[in-house]
């Protein structure tokens, strides 16, 4: 998958892309049926919204040898990445997002440049994510919200809301005055582009049906971190082709099956 001119124009303006399909059916089958199975989210914490509610979250520094990496890698959203970005970009994070029925917490009004500005010191914004929905996104079990063009406001001020760091709501308020706010509703395989200084947030989930979501984040050649925190300086990404997403999904997903058949 290639953008078009009109979706690079959406992410400038707007700070963000929706991709429809960017991943198809029978890939998202092998990845949602492996991250359900898999008991490293069973044991997944997160930090708790201004209600008290919390979401699981379960965050890898660096891509491995698994299917979530082979996800957030795979040249449909690298090489995307690298044209709205205008530069070489290299894998700065990959999370799993769970949001269970009922219990899942929101996600209070943030910039992701916010975080990484004041933890590592990123010098410059030039950084986006990509949030692959693994199965549908909706209103009702707290998907996605942001402000269509907050992100040429410039970094706002971050600070403790609840249990999470939340931008400056004062600012939040103003803004919220005058941008359109979208819900970023996805079916599974959609992805939502998005720059690292567009304000974003999410309700808490209030369906019988979970809202799991896999992003991966990417920072710019020239933007090494003063302080690595955990996240890595720069260093080459590794794409994996288009065609070759399917077959090695199938390959984790039956090796996936293998163990649950045998523990």
């Amino acid at each position: 998958m290639k953008i078009t001119e009109g979706q690079i124009r959406e992410f400038n303006e707007n700070g963000y892309f929706i991709a429809r399909g960017l991943f198809d059916a029978e890939e998202m089958k092998y990845l949602l049926e492996v991250a359900e199975a898999d008991p490293m989210f069973s044991a997944a914490g997160g930090s708790k919204d201004a209600a008290g509610k919390q979401s699981r979250i379960s965050l890898e520094n660096y891509a491995v040898d698994d299917i979530y990496s082979l996800f957030v890698t795979s040249r449909r959203i690298v090489d995307n990445m690298e044209t709205v970005l205008g530069d070489e970009v290299y894998h700065w994070h990959h999370k799993m997002m769970l949001k269970d029925p009922h219990v899942g917490g929101a996600w209070e009004w943030h910039q992701d440049y916010g975080y990484w500005y004041m933890h590592q010191k990123c010098l410059w914004p030039d950084m986006a994510s990509c949030a692959i929905a693994v199965n549908r996104a909706s209103k009702e079990n707290g998907c996605m919200q942001v402000l269509k063009g907050s992100h040429r406001c410039g970094r706002i001020e971050h600070g403790q809301v609840g249990g999470q760091t939340g931008a400056d709501l004062e600012h939040v308020e103003a803004l919220a005055e005058q941008l359109e706010l979208v819900h970023a509703e996805l079916d599974p395989g959609d992805a939502l582009f998005f720059h690292a200084n567009t304000l974003h947030r999410s309700d808490d989930n209030r369906s019988e049906h979970p809202r799991w979501t896999l992003i991966g984040c990417y920072n710019t050649k020239h933007n090494s971190p003063l302080e690595e925190g955990g996240h890595p300086p720069y260093h080459p990404l590794e794409k994996v082709d288009d065609a070759d997403v399917k077959p090695r999904a199938k390959a984790y997903w039956e090796q996936s099956q293998t163990a649950g058949t045998s523990g």
